[in-house]
């Protein structure tokens, strides 16, 4: 069972040396005791972006595959969706706070199971605010 919402943005700050961050660092560290929960486009959403930074030579295909496998390591739960659900509620959920489809699936997620969420996107990080959606803060535990 998850204890934290991870949004893709901390996820790829583990992957890119110029975009380390010292708050999704430490939401890594939480990871060695703690499951993170995320929805189910996750997993495309992670590929997408590593194919881009292949493509722009940020990232070498061994780069990609080692990152993957650390993933795999780590404790994360990808939490299925209805397909109803994306095409109403996280729909409508967007539409109402300017999200992305993509940004708006983590809220719900974070509203729907009542927990914090992690992230480093400043939009997102407003919405779960209006939401009373709590901040995931690694250095309480």
């Amino acid at each position: 069972m998850a204890d934290f919402v991870v949004d893709n943005s901390i996820v790829m700050s583990w992957c890119f040396d110029d975009e380390e961050d010292d708050y999704a660092d430490s939401v890594l560290t939480a990871l060695e005791t703690m499951t993170a929960g995320v929805p189910a486009v996750w997993p495309l959403e992670v590929a997408n972006v590593l194919l881009v930074a292949e493509r722009r030579k940020r990232l070498t295909k061994s780069d990609t595959i080692r990152f993957l496998e650390l993933l795999r390591e780590l404790s994360v739960e990808v939490i299925q969706e209805a397909s109803q659900r994306v095409t109403s509620e996280i729909i409508a959920l967007a539409r109402e706070q300017q999200l992305s489809s993509y940004d708006a699936s983590y809220l719900d997620l974070a509203i729907r199971k009542g927990l914090p969420l992690a992230t480093l996107d400043a939009r997102l990080r407003t919405a779960a605010k209006k939401c009373d959606v709590a901040f995931f803060d690694p250095d309480r535990l």
